[in-house]
């Protein structure tokens, strides 16, 4: 799964007009339209609020709309950027101040087209990758080289605690988990205990 790194905007101006382009993530199709409709209503004063979103573990949630622009010159285009990317749970909106102008059918397209593609170039791009959390407990004497062995391997604990032993919850990619397993009691000497907690999702700049 692909989606933008941040929210953002950006403004591309063609032959006089602005068009602004905004994104923003939305993690159901009710949060996609409530922001389209946010934004509307800040940019009323605006030629043309076109939109485009995709929403879904699998992407399985798409919706454009021309908003008065001629028919597929605008959402379309859009929505075939962010669904080009290979991007989800992201929504788009481009609005369009005319400036006095016609730009035509096929300059509409690549105007809104590349609005959308420089935004997402500009707030960048995260890829989730599904992850386990594995506890690792170990005694105190163990523990600052334990952590310390964590580190060096790329690994980033999302909590430790200290009680009677320490215990580190460590996010694990999915495939990786029996190898990381294998790899704490190696450093160890077979004297860590490992066990397995929730799935989630972390997310990697992808450049």
């Amino acid at each position: 799964m692909r989606t933008i790194t941040q929210a953002g905007s950006h403004e591309v101006e063609i032959r006089r007009s602005r068009f602004i382009c905004t994104l923003a993530r939305a993690h159901s199709e009710s949060e996609a339209v409530d922001f389209i409709a946010r934004h509307r209503r800040a940019h009323r004063d605006a030629t043309h609020n076109c939109t485009a979103y995709v929403v879904g573990e699998h992407a399985e949630i798409t919706k454009s709309s021309d908003d008065g622009e001629p028919a597929g010159t605008a959402g379309i285009p859009m929505l075939e950027v962010l669904v080009r990317r290979g991007l989800t749970d992201v929504v788009a909106v481009v609005t369009r101040y005319f400036g006095g102008v016609k730009l035509g059918a096929g300059g509409l397209v690549r105007a809104y087209a590349q609005a959308v593609a420089e935004t997402i170039d500009t707030v960048g791009v995260v890829e989730r990758r599904p992850v386990l959390t594995v506890t690792v407990r170990v005694e105190h004497a163990l523990a600052g080289r334990f952590l310390g062995d964590l580190h060096g391997a790329g690994h980033q604990p999302a909590d430790v605690r200290y009680g009677q032993d320490v215990e580190a919850d460590v996010p694990v990619p999915v495939p990786e988990v029996e190898a990381f397993e294998a790899w704490a009691a190696q450093v160890t000497a077979g004297r860590a205990r490992t066990g397995r907690g929730a799935t989630g999702y972390i997310e990697v700049p992808l450049t």
